[in-house]
């Protein structure tokens, strides 16, 4: 793996990972809300590197990219959607797809509203809504609101962050695992998880806009993106190809990566095929 620092359109540096094969279809994972690219551990380091080139960012203010202290930095669509561009188009990414996990469906959205999806070959969803309100907001399991991450009581947030770390999967994970994704989920600043999530978005019209492929991928169990959720999006995207995984919760690509790489390899091979 090599990393790359990519300066976004305010200046923010953010720090981006790259595995796989240089000359392969370029597949952007975009991880949620507190998360880090860590997340998509399961991915960089599997069968998918020999056919396609995996590029997973840190979002702003998370992981090793930079923290403005700005709400306006996080509050509104166009920062990210700039973000997704700078990588794009500094890394040299040609007719990327995009993958977002849960806040970072979202933030393929972002992009999608500000820069349409011309130089895109399609998107994939994980988890994800198509509109954020308080009232969304509301239908999560309790844990998974995690109101306590916003504390800048250090307890508060780390009791807060380790039941939501929780919340994203349906079995126990093992010590360590939770310790990692504990860890790198306390890499982002209490600040930084609230001004996120001060978003209020709608993207059906972006939705019927979209002209390329895509996939919405929901795990079951889940009790983030509960099952209204995941619904909403499927009526917003109704051409889009809808995978089920029984078992999973929020992060179907840690709880069944082998299924989900299969089904992204796939997808993104469709994607190619309609290209030529």
């Amino acid at each position: 793996m090599i990393s790359h620092t990519v300066t976004s359109s305010d200046g923010t540096r953010l720090f981006v990972r790259e595995a796989g094969n240089p000359k392969g279809r370029p597949i952007v994972l975009i991880h949620g809300w507190s998360q880090h690219h860590l997340c998509w551990s399961k991915q960089l380091s599997s069968d998918l590197t020999e056919n396609f080139r995996l590029i997973a960012p840190d979002l702003r203010g998370h992981g090793a990219s930079g923290k403005p202290e700005d709400p306006e930095a996080y509050n509104h669509s166009k920062p990210w959607a700039d973000d997704i561009n700078a990588i794009i188009q500094q890394l040299e990414l040609d007719n990327p797809i995009l993958v977002g996990w849960s806040m970072g469906g979202w933030v393929v959205f972002d992009y999608l509203r500000a820069y349409g999806n011309a130089k895109i070959s399609g998107i994939v969803t994980i988890g994800s809504s198509i509109a954020m309100n308080p009232e969304v907001a509301a239908r999560r399991h309790r844990d998974a609101q995690a109101k306590g991450m916003y504390s800048s009581d250090q307890q508060e947030a780390l009791e807060a962050t380790i039941k939501f770390v929780k919340a994203c999967v349906s079995s126990p994970l093992s010590k360590h695992d939770l310790a990692f994704m504990v860890g790198f989920n306390m890499l982002c600043p209490p600040k930084v998880r609230a001004d996120c999530r001060l978003r209020v978005e709608d993207y059906s019209e972006t939705a019927e806009d979209l002209t390329k492929p895509a996939m919405i991928i929901h795990g079951e169990a889940e009790r983030v993106c509960v099952t209204s959720m995941f619904e909403e999006m499927c009526s917003a995207m109704p051409q889009a190809t809808v995978l089920k995984y029984p078992g999973c919760g929020h992060a179907p690509f840690w709880e069944n990566s082998d299924k989900f790489n299969n089904d992204l390899a796939e997808f993104c091979q469709s994607t190619l095929e309609i290209a030529a």
